[in-house]
Protein backbone atom coordinates (compact mmCIF):
# COMPACT_ATOMS: atom_id res chain seq x y z
CA UNK A 1 0.00 0.00 0.00
CA UNK A 2 1.32 3.57 -0.92
CA UNK A 3 1.94 6.24 1.63
CA UNK A 4 -1.14 7.88 -0.56
CA UNK A 5 -3.15 4.62 -0.04
CA UNK A 6 -3.01 4.27 3.24
CA UNK A 7 -3.69 8.49 3.75
CA UNK A 8 -7.02 7.90 1.82
CA UNK A 9 -7.72 4.90 4.13
CA UNK A 10 -6.77 7.19 7.45
CA UNK A 11 -9.25 9.57 5.83
CA UNK A 12 -12.23 7.09 5.49
CA UNK A 13 -11.14 5.47 9.04
CA UNK A 14 -11.53 8.92 10.81
CA UNK A 15 -14.36 11.01 9.03
CA UNK A 16 -16.64 8.42 6.41
CA UNK A 17 -17.34 4.87 8.12
CA UNK A 18 -20.21 3.56 6.39
CA UNK A 19 -22.87 2.19 8.46
CA UNK A 20 -25.49 -0.50 7.75
CA UNK A 21 -27.26 1.92 5.26
CA UNK A 22 -24.63 2.53 3.08
CA UNK A 23 -23.47 -0.68 3.68
CA UNK A 24 -27.01 -2.00 2.21
CA UNK A 25 -26.39 0.03 -1.01
CA UNK A 26 -23.42 -1.70 -2.28
CA UNK A 27 -24.75 -5.13 -1.49
CA UNK A 28 -27.99 -4.78 -3.17
CA UNK A 29 -26.35 -3.31 -6.23
CA UNK A 30 -24.07 -6.26 -6.42
CA UNK A 31 -27.87 -8.41 -5.28
CA UNK A 32 -29.73 -6.64 -8.31
CA UNK A 33 -26.98 -6.07 -11.06
CA UNK A 34 -26.86 -2.48 -10.19
CA UNK A 35 -23.57 -0.92 -11.90
CA UNK A 36 -21.59 -0.73 -8.89
CA UNK A 37 -19.95 2.82 -9.60
CA UNK A 38 -21.25 4.80 -6.32
CA UNK A 39 -18.60 7.41 -4.94
CA UNK A 40 -16.26 6.86 -2.33
CA UNK A 41 -16.94 7.64 1.24
CA UNK A 42 -14.72 10.17 1.85
CA UNK A 43 -16.78 11.54 -1.45
CA UNK A 44 -19.46 11.06 0.28
CA UNK A 45 -18.30 12.86 3.16
CA UNK A 46 -17.12 15.63 1.10
CA UNK A 47 -20.77 15.96 -0.51
CA UNK A 48 -22.86 16.19 3.05
CA UNK A 49 -19.76 19.01 4.15
CA UNK A 50 -20.19 21.09 1.34
CA UNK A 51 -24.05 20.95 1.29
CA UNK A 52 -24.15 22.00 5.10
CA UNK A 53 -21.77 24.97 4.30
CA UNK A 54 -23.93 26.37 1.75
CA UNK A 55 -27.23 25.44 3.92
CA UNK A 56 -28.98 23.44 1.27
CA UNK A 57 -32.38 22.32 1.65
CA UNK A 58 -33.18 21.80 -1.80
CA UNK A 59 -31.16 19.67 -3.65
CA UNK A 60 -30.97 18.10 -7.05
CA UNK A 61 -29.16 14.45 -7.81
CA UNK A 62 -28.50 13.76 -11.56
CA UNK A 63 -28.27 9.75 -11.28
CA UNK A 64 -29.64 7.67 -8.38
CA UNK A 65 -28.52 4.08 -8.82
CA UNK A 66 -28.86 2.26 -5.27
CA UNK A 67 -29.29 5.65 -2.86
CA UNK A 68 -25.45 5.69 -1.49
CA UNK A 69 -24.49 9.45 -2.45
CA UNK A 70 -27.70 10.49 -2.12
CA UNK A 71 -27.91 8.89 1.33
CA UNK A 72 -24.95 11.07 2.04
CA UNK A 73 -26.41 14.02 0.73
CA UNK A 74 -30.11 13.24 2.52
CA UNK A 75 -28.22 13.38 5.73
CA UNK A 76 -27.01 16.61 4.98
CA UNK A 77 -30.59 18.33 5.00
CA UNK A 78 -32.45 19.75 7.62
CA UNK A 79 -35.81 17.96 8.50
CA UNK A 80 -37.79 20.17 6.37
CA UNK A 81 -35.10 19.36 3.29
CA UNK A 82 -35.59 17.78 0.01
CA UNK A 83 -33.38 15.99 -2.27
CA UNK A 84 -34.93 15.14 -5.55
CA UNK A 85 -33.08 12.21 -7.23
CA UNK A 86 -33.24 11.25 -10.67
CA UNK A 87 -32.99 7.60 -11.92
CA UNK A 88 -33.66 6.46 -15.80
CA UNK A 89 -34.25 2.89 -14.51
CA UNK A 90 -36.94 2.08 -12.18
CA UNK A 91 -34.98 -1.17 -10.60
CA UNK A 92 -32.17 1.64 -9.38
CA UNK A 93 -35.42 3.67 -8.22
CA UNK A 94 -36.61 0.55 -5.48
CA UNK A 95 -33.11 -0.25 -4.84
CA UNK A 96 -32.81 3.57 -3.77
CA UNK A 97 -35.75 3.64 -2.09
CA UNK A 98 -35.09 0.63 0.27
CA UNK A 99 -31.69 2.58 1.33
CA UNK A 100 -33.25 5.92 2.06
CA UNK A 101 -36.24 4.38 4.34
CA UNK A 102 -33.11 2.21 6.02
CA UNK A 103 -31.08 5.21 6.51
CA UNK A 104 -34.22 7.25 8.09
CA UNK A 105 -34.12 10.07 5.33
CA UNK A 106 -37.03 8.71 2.95
CA UNK A 107 -39.12 11.29 4.13
CA UNK A 108 -36.69 13.70 2.39
CA UNK A 109 -36.02 12.21 -0.61
CA UNK A 110 -37.90 11.78 -3.92
CA UNK A 111 -36.75 9.91 -6.69
CA UNK A 112 -38.21 10.74 -10.08
CA UNK A 113 -37.76 7.87 -13.14
CA UNK A 114 -37.08 8.77 -16.50
CA UNK A 115 -34.85 10.39 -19.10
CA UNK A 116 -32.88 13.22 -16.90
CA UNK A 117 -32.97 16.56 -19.24
CA UNK A 118 -37.11 15.88 -19.50
CA UNK A 119 -37.34 15.60 -15.80
CA UNK A 120 -35.47 18.52 -14.98
CA UNK A 121 -37.44 20.73 -17.65
CA UNK A 122 -40.37 19.38 -15.23
CA UNK A 123 -38.91 20.53 -11.62
CA UNK A 124 -37.13 23.82 -12.63
CA UNK A 125 -40.83 25.44 -10.98
CA UNK A 126 -39.49 24.07 -7.87
CA UNK A 127 -36.34 25.72 -7.95
CA UNK A 128 -34.17 27.73 -7.45
CA UNK A 129 -32.42 25.45 -5.74
CA UNK A 130 -29.45 25.06 -3.51
CA UNK A 131 -27.62 22.47 -4.80
CA UNK A 132 -27.27 19.85 -7.72
CA UNK A 133 -25.17 16.78 -7.84
CA UNK A 134 -24.41 15.55 -11.41
CA UNK A 135 -23.07 11.07 -11.72
CA UNK A 136 -24.88 10.34 -15.08
CA UNK A 137 -24.37 9.52 -18.51
CA UNK A 138 -20.64 11.88 -19.11
CA UNK A 139 -21.68 13.05 -22.59
CA UNK A 140 -24.48 14.87 -20.53
CA UNK A 141 -22.47 16.84 -18.38
CA UNK A 142 -22.51 19.88 -20.09
CA UNK A 143 -26.23 20.46 -20.61
CA UNK A 144 -26.50 19.53 -17.04
CA UNK A 145 -24.44 22.18 -16.10
CA UNK A 146 -25.91 24.48 -17.90
CA UNK A 147 -29.33 23.75 -16.60
CA UNK A 148 -27.54 23.28 -12.70
CA UNK A 149 -26.04 27.02 -13.32
CA UNK A 150 -29.91 28.78 -14.68
CA UNK A 151 -31.62 26.97 -11.98
CA UNK A 152 -29.26 27.54 -8.65
CA UNK A 153 -29.37 30.34 -6.18
CA UNK A 154 -26.53 32.99 -5.89
CA UNK A 155 -24.82 31.07 -3.34
CA UNK A 156 -26.02 27.70 -4.28
CA UNK A 157 -23.49 24.49 -5.43
CA UNK A 158 -22.78 22.54 -7.92
CA UNK A 159 -20.86 19.60 -7.63
CA UNK A 160 -19.88 16.36 -10.38
CA UNK A 161 -18.62 13.03 -9.88
CA UNK A 162 -15.76 12.36 -12.42
CA UNK A 163 -14.60 14.98 -13.76
CA UNK A 164 -10.84 13.40 -14.45
CA UNK A 165 -12.73 11.02 -16.10
CA UNK A 166 -10.28 7.96 -14.52
CA UNK A 167 -7.44 10.09 -15.62
CA UNK A 168 -8.52 10.41 -19.44
CA UNK A 169 -9.01 14.05 -19.80
CA UNK A 170 -4.85 14.32 -19.61
CA UNK A 171 -4.85 11.11 -21.88
CA UNK A 172 -3.29 12.38 -25.11
CA UNK A 173 -4.64 8.77 -26.48
CA UNK A 174 -8.28 9.49 -25.23
CA UNK A 175 -8.50 12.89 -26.40
CA UNK A 176 -11.16 12.02 -29.02
CA UNK A 177 -13.69 9.89 -26.95
CA UNK A 178 -17.14 10.77 -26.63
CA UNK A 179 -16.85 11.38 -22.63
CA UNK A 180 -13.74 12.84 -22.72
CA UNK A 181 -14.74 15.41 -24.71
CA UNK A 182 -17.85 15.98 -22.91
CA UNK A 183 -16.21 15.95 -19.45
CA UNK A 184 -13.81 18.96 -20.94
CA UNK A 185 -16.29 21.07 -22.16
CA UNK A 186 -17.96 20.58 -18.39
CA UNK A 187 -14.27 21.30 -16.95
CA UNK A 188 -13.30 24.28 -19.09
CA UNK A 189 -17.16 26.02 -18.04
CA UNK A 190 -16.66 25.53 -15.00
CA UNK A 191 -13.58 27.24 -15.19
CA UNK A 192 -14.41 29.95 -17.04
CA UNK A 193 -18.35 30.72 -16.40
CA UNK A 194 -18.41 34.29 -14.92
CA UNK A 195 -21.02 33.49 -13.11
CA UNK A 196 -19.36 31.01 -10.98
CA UNK A 197 -16.32 30.30 -8.65
CA UNK A 198 -15.31 26.82 -9.46
CA UNK A 199 -12.03 23.95 -8.72
CA UNK A 200 -11.76 20.44 -8.81
CA UNK A 201 -11.53 18.79 -5.85
CA UNK A 202 -8.55 16.08 -6.48
CA UNK A 203 -10.36 13.07 -4.05
CA UNK A 204 -11.06 9.97 -5.90
CA UNK A 205 -11.88 10.51 -9.87
CA UNK A 206 -12.45 14.22 -9.24
CA UNK A 207 -15.03 16.27 -7.79
CA UNK A 208 -15.91 19.72 -9.83
CA UNK A 209 -17.30 22.08 -7.26
CA UNK A 210 -18.66 25.47 -7.96
CA UNK A 211 -19.98 28.49 -6.43
CA UNK A 212 -22.55 30.57 -8.02
CA UNK A 213 -21.57 33.90 -7.70
CA UNK A 214 -23.93 36.07 -9.69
Amino acid sequence: MTIQEKLVEYVRELYAVEDEALRRSKTLSIERGIPQINIRPEEGRILQLMLMAVGAKKVVEIGTLAGYSGTWMARALPEDGRLISLEIEEEHAEAAREVFEKAGVGDRVEIRVGPAMATLVEIEGLGPFDAVFIDADKTGYPDYLAWAVENLRVGGLVMAHNTFRRGNVVNPEAQNRPDVIAMKQFNERLANDPRLLGTIIPVGDGIGTAIRVK
